[in-house]
């Protein structure tokens, strides 16, 4: 397991799910030769970015990491 606990979420969950389901959708009609049933599917995969990002707002996903800042450099002296 992940020890940062990248995607543990129910916002990565939900929306990975939603993609996942449309991927499939889209890849059964695209062989069913199937344009409408095609678009169906991206249309699903679209819904998982947005549902997730939704789910993500409301709380629900991994808060941002607060990147550490580095110190401001101190100028030294120099030695003559």
């Amino acid at each position: 397991m992940s020890s940062s606990g990248h995607g543990h979420t129910p916002a990565a969950w939900t929306g990975v799910i939603i993609a996942f389901i449309g991927f499939c959708v889209a890849g059964a009609f695209i062989v069913m030769a199937n344009v409408a049933g095609f678009w169906a599917g991206m249309v699903l995969i679209a819904a998982g970015a947005v549902v997730g990002g939704v789910m993500r707002a409301a709380g629900l996903g991994q808060e941002p990491r607060r990147s550490a800042k580095p110190a401001p450099a101190q100028a030294q002296p120099q030695e003559s």
